[in-house]
């Protein structure tokens, strides 16, 4: 089992806007569709964020997620995981409202504060759909997404040890795997560490394929057998990325968050498209895929039947 790769989801996050494709899941009906869907295709993880049904801007509203997660825990095994990052403009509070509600076996944890860039997307889009959506890119010029040691702690109190939720430790820089190694060390996180590795995001490490390798050998270094690698990276990157992690040893995540084509000048016209295709690479490559189950045991998750929804 320890030789499975886990495929995670991400599948509709808060980076995209609704003006950059017509695929991206939006209403709760559209996400519960599209996670299912990517379970069905091969993703063991998927990871959630809400959306306003009407304008497609993020959300934090609890009442949004709830008319989505039953449906998915209900119509798959996937395991479920839920965001703490939120959207660009939410308070650490607003971030945290869904997850103290579902209690999930599994949230995204960010693992230090940036500059997050998104604001050149914004270039690429000729015809909005909605007000908010340029201004929400624009203003990443001047942002910084916070997550201080204070909130990685509180975050992991509230949920970890209130709740009995593990995390994906999303580490957009070498220096998170340092900010998660310090936290191990002061017991504030027990392992198995599931470490997301992240590449391409304007204000993290770059998407070069020696960051990569400095990334796990970086990893390795400071958690050993503590941990699990995944790896994710943002737009054309995304496959090459996944599929050299995959060699590696790695695990993976896909989804329309984090890039909206299948392959170059190709958009995805849904997630599980995305899912599909890492499948088959990594199957071509000798490799198998690990169910929900298979990754519940390899991240000590609590399972379905201990949540809030």
């Amino acid at each position: 089992m320890a030789n499975k790769v886990i495929i995670s989801c991400a599948v509709t996050g808060a980076i995209h806007t609704p003006s950059m494709s017509d695929y991206l899941p939006i209403t709760p009906e559209e996400i519960a569709r599209s996670s299912i869907e990517a379970a069905e295709a091969g993703a063991a993880i998927i990871h959630l964020h809400a959306r306003d049904p009407e304008t497609g801007e993020p959300t934090p509203d609890p009442s949004v997620f709830m008319r989505f997660l039953p449906v998915i825990k209900q119509s798959t095994n996937a395991v479920v995981n839920i965001t703490t990052g939120g959207g660009l403009n939410m308070s650490l509070d607003d971030r945290l409202e869904a997850p103290l509600i579902a209690k999930p076996e599994m949230c995204s944890l960010n693992m230090g504060s940036m500059n997050f860039n998104i604001s050149r997307a914004a270039d690429r889009v000729k015809t909005w759909k909605h007000a908010w959506e340029k201004p929400y890119l624009e203003r990443t010029e001047n942002f910084i997404f916070r997550n201080t040691f204070k909130d990685i702690e509180g975050i992991v109190e509230r949920l970890g040890k209130g709740h009995g939720t593990r995390f994906e430790f999303e580490c957009y820089d070498v220096g998170h795997l340092y900010n998660l190694a310090y936290c191990l060390e002061r017991k504030i996180v027990e392992p198995p560490l599931f470490v997301q590795t992240i590449f391409g995001i304007l204000g993290g490490i770059g998407a070069e394929p020696r960051n990569l390798l400095f990334m796990k050998e970086t990893a390795d270094r400071l958690f050993g057998d503590q941990y699990v690698w995944s790896t994710l990276a943002a737009g054309r990157h995304q496959m090459a990325f996944t599929t050299m992690a995959g060699i590696h040893g790695g695990h993976v995540r896909v989804g329309l968050e984090d890039s909206l084509y299948l392959g170059k000048g190709q958009m995805a016209k849904s997630n599980a498209e995305q899912v599909a295709k890492i499948r088959r690479i990594l199957e071509e490559l000798s490799l198998e895929i690990a169910t929900p189950d298979e990754a519940r045991a390899m991240l000590s998750l609590k399972g379905g039947d201990r949540v809030g929804f």
